[in-house]
């Protein structure tokens, strides 16, 4: 059964990044954990993001916090996914909203730092799946009953999140 499809692409960055983007999320955003950890680590009791949250619940709102350094660099993708690219190589799957995890920080251990960016696209639909591939149409079939296509790889970290049956032509 075919239908229409949300994707999400979990981009994890930390210490390893090589690209100038993700070098920066990660540089900024650590920065960002930095500053704001020290509000819910008041004493210097603890030293991992872990070891706060388990201490200070109230700690959550880190996520939020820190994910206001990487808005901007987000806002530099003009809302095309990274990394995620079509048969051609082509970035171009897009994305309408975000969210952002800490998923390990380190106060006084930049190394440790690793942060997730999930992306997740606008409606699809997903036509088919060709050996590795969703061969998805961003947009109805035309009057002719053609749909204009693009083929992108199943791959680490891209999921279908949402999904509601459709009847296709």
């Amino acid at each position: 059964m075919k239908g229409q499809i949300i994707l999400c692409y979990r981009k994890l960055i930390d210490a390893s990044a090589t690209k100038a983007w993700d070098k920066y999320v990660f540089e900024d955003t650590y920065m960002e954990f930095f500053m704001q950890a020290q509000y819910y680590n008041q004493q210097k009791q603890f030293q991992t993001f872990q070891e706060i949250l388990t201490h200070n619940p109230q700690a959550e709102k880190l996520h939020a916090l820190v994910s206001t350094a990487a808005i901007g660099y987000i806002q530099q993708l003009q809302g095309i996914m990274p990394d995620i690219s079509n048969a051609f190589g082509k970035l171009g799957l897009s994305f309408e909203k975000f969210s952002f995890e800490i998923v390990h920080s380190h106060v006084s251990n930049k190394q440790a730092h690793k942060v997730a960016i999930y992306f997740y696209s606008k409606p699809l639909f997903w036509l088919d799946t060709l050996q590795d591939r969703l061969l998805l149409s961003y947009e109805p079939a035309n009057e002719a009953g053609m749909y204009a296509t693009e083929l992108i790889a199943l791959q680490p970290y891209l999921s279908i999140t949402s999904f509601q049956p459709v009847t296709l032509c």
